[in-house]
């Protein structure tokens, strides 16, 4: 029997170029024969019974603002989005929880909490487009998961189908569960590649009365690395320790909402956050921390300065881009006591491939987003950019790191788990894939 005649009309969709590619900027283009865009968990279900019985590779696709290929149907066969199943299904304010379907977005989760006082805390990019079954399955962060946590640590429970069609529950509305393998954990970060996310029920908090960013600005890396560690050794828990580098600053810094001092050449954002006296309190323990060796330290209090100021973080990318048109951003983790050597080999990298680079990101995390600019209308440039990156991964497994701290492996970094996990460690993921998904159908090449 023919897919269309298992599935109403209005969950298919022609196989248009956005169900092809994602945010990763590679050039790669996927191919699909069909795109489906279910309502239920029955119709996913239906989906992947048809595709299991019928050898058909099967491609999930949340909001597509993936940066590693991780949604691309590189095999064709049948794509999978989930923008119609976007209910929320239950929200229990006085609980701090919710039940919301794998389609709605990362901005509507924040926005239904915090009308009730609540908050939902991960914040990946592109919220208003990202919706929370990607972020789960990509195990998604951002800046203040350094404090808070990714996407999977406020992940109860999970609604998922898995080969060859069935619909299971795993977890639910409750904050313990001792009882069987952790297969939400399993579930979280996979990509797809295991099985397909249809609902999760979330954790929520009370949203902070206050939050206070603190910013230093110095001379030099090793001065704004050195205020990173007096933050960590204070025993101070900021909501965010974020950091840019001189060549970022040297794009963005003139639009930064607070005056860039002339030898500011390293910035350190961090946030307080919490109650009233709470939040003051840290602010000002951040602020005798980042003073040291600080060219400047500014600390707004204005609501809409603080909106300004992340407004401006977010907006960074943008003045990145401006530069050569083109850019490789890349999400390394590692120790912390390695940042000093990723802020100067990201650079020392660029220039040995001939290419700008610079690097930002998630400085209390480790996570740090080392990026390459080209021009897209040079080919060698931007290949250059593109062997910029695989050194980067050699550096962070050099470091003690990982090559994805929050952005997954999907296509762009196949291979690279194997050096990561070494043979054996990689044997046990292969066999792993095998047990959930034995023909390889789910997102075949990714998370490998």
């Amino acid at each position: 029997m023919a897919l269309a005649d298992l599935l109403p009309p209005e969950a298919l969709a022609p196989p248009a170029d956005k169900y092809l590619a994602d945010l990763m900027g590679r050039g790669v283009q996927g191919r699909a024969d069909h795109v489906v865009l279910p309502a239920t968990a029955e119709e996913v279900a239906t989906v992947m019974r048809w595709c299991y019985e019928n050898g058909v590779p099967l491609t999930a696709r949340g909001g597509g603002t993936g940066l590693a290929g991780g949604a691309i149907p590189v095999d064709g066969g049948v794509v999978l989005g989930f923008e119609r199943l976007n209910r929320i299904r239950q929200f229990d304010p006085l609980l701090w929880r919710m039940h919301v379907e794998a389609g709605v977005t990362t901005a509507d989760v924040q926005r239904v909490a915090r009308e009730s006082g609540l908050r939902f805390p991960p914040d990946p990019g592109a919220a208003e487009l990202s919706q929370i079954g990607g972020n789960i399955a990509c195990n998604a962060g951002g800046p203040h998961a350094f404090k808070y946590g990714v996407t999977g640590q406020w992940v109860t429970g999970l609604e998922a189908v898995v080969p060859p069609g069935e619909i299971v529950r795993i977890g639910g509305p409750i904050r313990k569960d001792a009882a069987p393998y952790d297969l939400r954990s399993l579930l979280v970060g996979s990509e797809g590649t295991l099985g397909l996310i249809t609902a999760a029920w979330l954790r929520l908090v009370p949203a902070p009365e206050l939050e206070l960013p603190v910013i230093g600005l110095y001379r030099d890396a090793d001065a704004g690395i050195a205020a990173i560690e007096r933050v960590l050794a204070s025993g101070v828990v900021p909501a965010a320790i974020e950091y840019l580098d001189g060549v970022m600053l040297s794009y963005c810094g003139g639009a930064y909402p607070f005056g860039m001092p002339e030898d500011g050449a390293f910035m350190v954002i961090t946030e307080a956050d919490g109650a009233v006296a709470e939040a003051r309190r840290v602010a000002a323990e951040l602020e005798e921390a980042l003073g040291d060796a600080a060219v400047a330290v500014h600390a707004p209090q204005e609501p809409s300065d603080v909106a300004d100021l992340w407004r401006w973080r977010a907006g960074a990318a943008f003045a990145i881009l401006a530069q050569r048109g083109g850019a490789y951003s890349e999400d390394i983790a590692v120790p912390l006591d390695r940042l000093r050597d990723v802020a100067r080999e990201t650079l020392e990298i660029g220039e040995r491939h001939g290419v700008p680079a610079l690097s930002f990101g998630h400085a209390g995390d480790g996570n740090i987003h080392s990026t390459f600019l080209f021009s897209p209308d040079d080919p060698g440039e931007q290949q250059r950019a593109d062997a910029a990156c695989h050194e980067l991964f050699d550096l962070a497994l050099r470091l003690g790191g990982t090559v994805s701290g929050e952005h997954g492996i999907g296509w762009l970094k196949r291979g690279q788990l194997r050096h990561q996990l070494g043979p054996h460690g990689y044997a046990l993921h292969l066999k792993i894939k095998q047990a959930f998904d034995p023909k390889g159908l789910l997102n075949p090449g990714k998370k490998q």
